[in-house]
């Protein structure tokens, strides 16, 4: 049982790497399925985010237009992406756009309300005091409340980021979908695992790869979220470190500690 598993893991693998890529014909291949299936994600994400950003901050500005935006914006998630991706075939034809413009729909159902919701927990009097400070209106955004809601708003992009990646996949029913071809064109059709599975393995890859960036992205736009943590910590560990200088046997009975346990 063990060798068969074993057999087929080297079948699989085998497969990828000799069908990686071939210099002679640059449509065929792993990479250029890869290479697409970045593309068709990374776009729809940008397109999403760009759209999402100035529509959220609408929205937290003028708050009687966030219910009727929210509720068209769910709407549109509602709609199978497969329909989707034909209604958008008599206008965009087998092009990118195809399933950019679907896809980038659907990362608002999630950007929107994180995007929101990071503008509206700025607390009020940190915008009083950047008004005091003399920031506008512009300033005050890129500067103030932009920062504060960036945790937020990257917690929303992860999610969308992700999904975006894996329904990148279903563009393959209309000749596109990247990675989906391996899956869908090279395995079901002609009933042969090594693509599928290796498709799998690198959407999956794909997927794991960008939340990583993404984390680390948070990490380089907020670094006093990491530092404001850490500083307890070592405020803790110097006020031990002063407790065990002045009485370093005080657990054993002597000292102050030995003065308490007589006690």
């Amino acid at each position: 049982m063990i060798g068969e598993a074993w057999d087929w893991v080297v079948r699989v693998a085998d497969w990828g790497v000799t069908n990686w890529s071939h210099p002679g014909d640059s449509d065929r291949g792993i990479l250029p399925r890869l290479t697409e299936h970045m593309r068709l994600a990374y776009l729809s994400i940008l397109i999403g985010l760009a759209v999402a950003l100035p529509l959220g901050l609408a929205c937290a500005r003028w708050k009687p237009l966030y219910p009727p935006v929210l509720t068209g914006v769910n709407v549109l998630y509602a709609v199978p992406s497969i329909a989707l991706f034909f209604l958008m075939l008599p206008y965009t034809g087998f092009s990118d756009w195809t399933a950019v413009v679907p896809l980038a729909l659907y990362t608002l159902v999630i950007l929107l309300p994180n995007v929101v919701d990071g503008l509206r927990q700025v607390p009020d009097h940190v915008r009083q005091a950047a008004v005091a400070m003399g920031f506008g209106p512009l300033r005050r955004l890129l500067y103030v409340e932009t920062p504060v809601a960036v945790p937020v708003i990257i917690a929303g992009l992860r999610v969308a980021s992700v999904a975006t990646v894996s329904m990148v996949s279903v563009a393959s029913l209309v000749g596109l979908g990247g990675l989906g071809q391996l899956i869908l064109s090279e395995g079901f059709r002609r009933q042969f695992d090594a693509p599928i599975v290796v498709g799998i393995v690198l959407t999956v890859a794909l997927a794991f790869v960008t939340d990583a960036v993404l984390v680390l992205a948070q990490r380089l736009l907020t670094p006093w979220a990491h530092s404001d943590g850490a500083a307890p910590r070592r405020r803790r560990r110097a006020v031990a470190a002063e407790a065990v200088a002045a009485d370093p046997a005080g657990p054993a009975g002597t000292g102050t500690g030995g003065t308490a346990v007589e006690r």
